[in-house]
Parts: C-alpha cells; structure tokens; sequence
C-alpha cells in the first residue's frame, strides 16, 4: 500500500516537470497523510490541457451515503481497479497524477515497525497513479477526491513490503490523462512496479509514524538521525 509520501519542490520545478503553465508556491510535505489534500495534475476536459488541482486524498465514490468512506479508500490494487464498484468509473473517465519526490514504506523488526524511505535515484519529482472522483452530500457540500494505485513490489521494496504505489515514467503520462482513452488493456500495461535500479531507500527515524511530524527530520537517513523522538514541526 501507500500509507505516506512526501512532496518538497518549487512551483517553478513541478510545473516543468509535469508541463503545467500554472503551479502555485506549495509548503514543503514531509509526510502526507490520508484525508489530508495532495496536489494533482489532471487533463481539463474542455480544453484538453493539464492542470494542477489540490485533492482530497481518500476517494469517495459518488454513490457514497457518506465522505467517511474515503478514509478506507486511499489505495487501489492495479489487479483489479477496472471491476472494483468504488474505481471502475474512475479508471475509464478520471484520471490522474499524484505528485510526489518519495515515500514511506514499513518492515516489521523484532515485534517493531521500521519505516523506510524510497525515492528516484536523481530525486526528481514523479506521479503516481491516482484516479479521483466528485462527491456531493445531501447539504450540497462537493468534495474532489484521489486515490493512488498500487502494484508488486519491485526488487527493491521486496525486502520491506509487497505492495508498491504505481509510479509513472514520464512518457506515460498523456496516456495515463488522456480521457479518450478508456480500455482497460491500454491502461494495465501502465501499472506496472518501477524499475529498481532507478531508485533508492534507507530506513528513516520513527517521527514519521506520527503524521503531527512534518518536516525534513522525516527523511534524514536513519544513521545520521540525532533529532529527539518526540520533537514536532
């Protein structure tokens, strides 16, 4: 699965990265966490262009009597994304990327859980594959929300989980956004694990399992840690 994740880049950046004209100047995340609001980049479907949106990481399906059920929602398996009731619609029509720079993932140590750090190799920032969906209540109130999709583990993440959230290569990101696309055959082929050699990962201190921390002492290599453990942002 894909619990947590970070995103700590310049507008300017993300907006070259992602081929936005306009990204506004975001805080630094050190760990985002579900329910919270993650930035996207979705294909308008008017004028066919991408745009940045802030989301609600947790997706609520339209039908959904209630936005609680977002919280359980935070990730969809690859496998089966195109059956699911709560993610069929949005694999076909609703596409998008989650921006991030890295993420956490979790082992189990001697009865502890360790968290571990994974990003690209030359720390670019990347997209995960995120569906979203529009939400109303009975009080009129609208949520826009995401999930981010996952796959096998790669080589790398073996070791420490068996999922993995979908990265994108660059490539694949106007197929991945492109709403005439619809068949899910065209659409699997792009969930697929990252290349592991394109990546790294070391184990970082245990404030991330707080998400009350969030600053850059999240992913400062386990070794080099000398920050006490209940210090908050």
């Amino acid at each position: 699965m894909c619990g947590r994740f970070t995103l700590n880049q310049s507008a300017a950046g993300l907006s070259q990265v992602f081929h936005v004209e306009s990204v506004p100047d975001l805080a630094a995340e050190y760990n985002i966490a579900p329910t919270q609001m993650v930035a996207t980049v979705l294909q308008n479907p008017e004028s066919e262009k991408r745009e940045f949106k802030q989301l609600h990481w947790g997706l609520i399906p339209s039908w959904a009597k209630d936005a609680g059920m977002g919280a359980k929602l935070i990730n969809a398996r690859a496998e089966t994304v195109a059956e699911k009731p709560a993610f069929r619609s949005a694999f076909k029509h609703r596409r998008c990327l989650v921006l991030a720079d890295g993420f956490y993932e979790w082992q189990r140590q001697q009865g502890k859980k360790q968290p571990f750090y994974f990003r690209l190799q030359d720390g670019q920032p990347f997209g995960f594959a995120g569906l979203w969906e529009k939400w109303r209540s009975s009080a009129n109130e609208e949520i826009i929300s995401c999930t981010i999709l996952t796959t096998a583990a790669n080589e790398l993440l073996q070791p420490i989980h068996e999922r993995m959230p979908v990265i994108l290569e660059p490539q694949d990101y106007d197929l991945w956004l492109d709403l005439q696309v619809q068949t899910p055959q065209n659409l699997q082929q792009l969930l697929r694990p990252y290349p592991a050699p394109a990546m790294t990962a070391y184990p970082v201190s245990t404030l991330v399992n707080n998400a009350r921390h969030n600053n850059s002492q999240c992913i400062i290599p386990l070794s080099e840690k000398n920050a006490p453990a209940n210090q908050l942002n």
